[in-house]
């Protein structure tokens, strides 16, 4: 559970596209964290429970998809207000 922000920290090997969203249980996109090419190494992203409107969501389970050339991955997260 977090509030009112939470820390998303991924490793990338080598210099790859990217795309960190944030979903609601519908599977509605609420967030597009991160659409672009990172380099190599430890990377942090921050979300601050905003949507794409910068316009608070409410309290409830979300859903952060990460996605490279070769990784997909879905995690649950708890916002708590």
């Amino acid at each position: 559970p977090f509030n009112p922000e939470t820390q998303i920290s991924f490793f990338l090997p080598e210099t790859q596209h990217v795309e960190l969203k944030i979903y609601n249980v519908k599977g509605q996109i609420v967030k597009t964290l991160i659409n672009e090419t990172l380099q190599a190494g430890t990377q942090i992203v921050r979300w601050n429970g905003e949507n794409d409107q910068n316009r608070s969501v409410a309290s409830g389970v979300y859903f952060y998809q990460f996605k490279t050339d070769s990784t997909l991955q879905v995690k649950k997260m708890l916002l708590m207000k």
